[in-house]
């Protein structure tokens, strides 16, 4: 009923339809309007990178009452609603996220939607928030969404392969710095009896040195044993996983199905937990900055 009623609209507006965007038969008076579209076009030959954040995500975590320094629920959410999107969308070669944010890595020669920026960033935003909300229950299964998150997104170029492993260094080196003021600021409030105002003051000024110092001698607590998903986000690839699955087959000569196990590969978005600021993982996953990949 809907294309039907798609049909005429477009045989009424002078347009064939069926056609892409009906190839026009008569124009409208009023088409002009598209000439104040942007032309959005992004370069050629770079990597397009779009980060999304989540708004006001510090109200928001407060009011859903997250676990401090980090909630695991609120980190695997993240990172469900960032696998949903390289699924959904194409030519995505990597991901990176941390605490309320997600890089995500379009191939240096993807013509996906003409490389048009808006799309990008549209279609990358849209679906992790409609993910975040259908997948929140999954998660958080005692808490109610009392309402809608947010995400704003940002899209950035990168020219060369040494300019994203930068950025990525980057983003990853950002979840360290965060990670551990957290960490020493919430121990200071939740064991050492702080207010938060006062727990300000005691890291004002301090290195990580101070911070680790603080950690281990007032806590007992070695940084460098926190998990990994804390200290260094996660990175999200494609990888080749062999999977075992139980299919119903009918042998020759025999009336009944027989149940076999049969084994198929499937390329899947894996989250891994480590660094990419060293070139250990780039040597071991040459295929992500591949020209050909």
């Amino acid at each position: 009923m809907l294309r039907c009623c798609r049909a005429a609209a477009a045989i009424a507006a002078g347009c064939a339809p069926g056609s892409p965007r009906g190839l026009p038969m008569a124009k409208s008076k009023f088409e002009y309007v598209r000439d104040f579209e942007a032309d959005d076009t992004v370069l050629p030959n770079c990597w397009i990178v779009v980060r999304l954040d989540g708004r006001n995500f510090h109200r928001f975590s407060e009011q859903h009452e997250f676990k401090k320094p980090n909630d695991d629920r609120a980190l695997h959410l993240m990172t469900k609603c960032a696998q949903t999107v390289m699924q959904e969308l194409e030519d995505i070669a990597i991901a990176y996220g941390q605490s309320d944010e997600y890089s995500f890595v379009f191939k240096k020669k993807s013509r996906w939607f003409k490389r048009r920026a808006s799309k990008f960033m549209t279609h990358v935003v849209s679906q992790f928030s409609s993910s975040y909300v259908f997948y929140w229950k999954d998660y958080f299964k005692d808490q109610q969404l009392l309402y809608p998150p947010g995400f704003d997104g940002r899209i950035v170029l990168y020219p060369s392969n040494q300019n994203l492993k930068d950025y990525l260094s980057w983003r990853q080196a950002d979840c360290h710095i965060n990670n551990l003021y957290n960490t020493v600021f919430w121990m200071l409030v939740q064991r050492g009896g702080l207010t938060p105002v006062q727990a300000q003051e005691r890291l004002r000024g301090t290195l990580a040195g101070d911070k680790n110092e603080i950690l281990f001698s007032e806590f007992n607590i070695n940084y460098n044993n926190e998990p990994l998903m804390y200290r260094k986000g996660t990175v999200l690839i494609w990888q080749k996983i062999n999977e075992v699955i139980t299919k119903k087959i009918k042998m020759p000569k025999e009336e009944e199905e027989k149940e076999v196990e049969v084994t198929r590969t499937k390329t899947k978005v894996v989250p891994l937990h480590c660094d990419i600021i060293g070139d250990q993982f780039w040597e071991e996953y040459p295929e992500i900055l591949a020209e050909d990949s």
